[in-house]
């Protein structure tokens, strides 16, 4: 790196981003649509959203997401991506369990989505599943489908059972590890996408980064615990961000690159003039749309921590198109101006604000700082001055 691009760098991390000039589309692209295959769970973590947030209406809705609603899924996805004329969109399976709808709906899921898109446009499936299903024939309709899988794992035994445990309090790392094991065997190794860690400060970083290292996953999705200003995180201002520096000095002095990690690569990826690809971190960030079992139409399903009217749309697949959901503003909160509070940060630009749903209070809705905004300055100052060195050492030996 030169002087100049150090320089340029250390700018980003104070000044307005410009997008690039072009003519917008008339309809916005969706980046990932959230398929709510099945609304109920196998374990019942501590930590879950879903389960443990404001929003509880999933106790309401449907287990599994019925073919009819399937098939309407398929059509407005068809619809909306020949109106837009995207080439590739994103479809994760997801929960509660989504393996628990078993392998039949998940297999007729994935087929009538791609047969309703036009041949021109690539459709990449994800699974995010706890891992506990992952075996005989569901890995193989899994294989079939070209669906990458992801398995949340939260470090080693002690870590992982301290909060993803079953409804009788057992102990799920055991047969996480088996579902993984199953899934590095060689037919399957090419299907596994990564590992999700809900960062706990009880777990050393370090420790926890290696342990989930061992599984040989090509990236870790490293998650800070969804907290508002009303159910703040139960620690003092800049604890995360010192574990998560720990995690990234590990990470990133190893003599070779040994997994992706998604929030450094994409801190890193803006501070040297890249687009955010992390709904958590950026101004600028992907559409994603999430549909329930029951064809509910809704944004960001980590909102169900905050309060459930700004969850519920009364948006349903059978009546809206997904044109008209991407702009409902509780869809469209990816997008939220930055709080005026966070104008003079000087890494205001890079973090985004943070998750949006960190931003909430009772009082004043979305208008604040992330509960993380200390967290999160730490971590992109110290990364900040980690690419610089690396550029300074870089442009030394040349």
């Amino acid at each position: 790196m030169t002087t100049s691009m150090a320089t340029s760098m250390r700018s980003r991390l104070s000044s307005p981003r410009c997008d690039p000039p072009g003519t917008p589309p008339t309809e916005q692209h969706l980046h990932q649509a959230v398929i709510k295959i099945h609304s109920r769970c196998n374990l019942a973590c501590d930590i879950c959203y879903v389960y443990e947030g404001a929003d509880q209406r999933w106790r309401n809705r449907p287990a599994v997401m019925s073919e009819e609603v399937v098939d309407l899924v398929a059509a407005r996805l068809g619809d909306h991506v020949r109106a837009t004329g995207q080439t590739a969109v994103g479809v994760v399976l997801h929960g509660g369990e989504p393996l628990l709808a078993g392998p039949a709906r998940i297999e007729r899921t994935i087929l009538a989505v791609r047969a309703a898109l036009p041949s021109s446009t690539a459709c990449h499936v994800t699974v995010q599943t706890n891992g506990l299903l992952l075996a005989g024939e569901m890995l193989e309709v899994l294989l079939r489908n070209r669906v990458r899988v992801g398995v949340s794992l939260d470090g080693d035994a002690t870590a992982t059972d301290r909060h993803r445990r079953t409804a009788a309090g057992g102990g799920s790392y055991a047969r996480v590890v088996a579902g993984l094991q199953a899934l590095a065997e060689p037919a399957y190794r090419g299907l596994f996408g990564g590992l999700l860690c809900t960062v706990d400060l009880a777990n050393d970083p370090v420790a926890t980064y290696e342990s989930l290292l061992a599984h040989r996953p090509p990236t870790i999705d490293f998650l800070l615990p969804h907290a508002t200003w009303e159910r703040r995180p139960p620690a003092p201002e800049g604890s995360f961000g010192r574990w998560l520096i720990a995690a990234f000095d590990r990470w990133w002095s190893a003599a070779r690159r040994e997994t992706g990690v998604r929030i450094f690569e994409s801190i890193v990826g803006q501070l040297l003039g890249g687009r955010p690809t992390l709904a958590s971190v950026g101004r600028r960030r992907p559409a994603i749309l999430t549909i329930e079992t029951d064809g509910s139409l809704e944004g960001d399903d980590g909102l169900k921590v905050t309060a459930q009217h700004f969850v519920d749309t009364g948006l349903h697949i059978s009546t809206h198109s997904i044109a008209e959901a991407l702009a409902h503003p509780a869809i469209a909160s990816w997008s939220l101006p930055l709080p005026d509070a966070c104008g003079p940060c000087p890494v205001a630009q890079i973090c985004g604000g943070g998750h949006v749903a960190h931003r909430y209070a009772p009082e004043t809705g979305f208008d604040n700082p992330s509960v993380y905004s200390a967290d999160m300055r730490l971590l992109i100052e110290h990364i900040a001055g980690a690419v610089e060195e690396a550029g300074k050492a870089r442009a030394a030996r040349c």
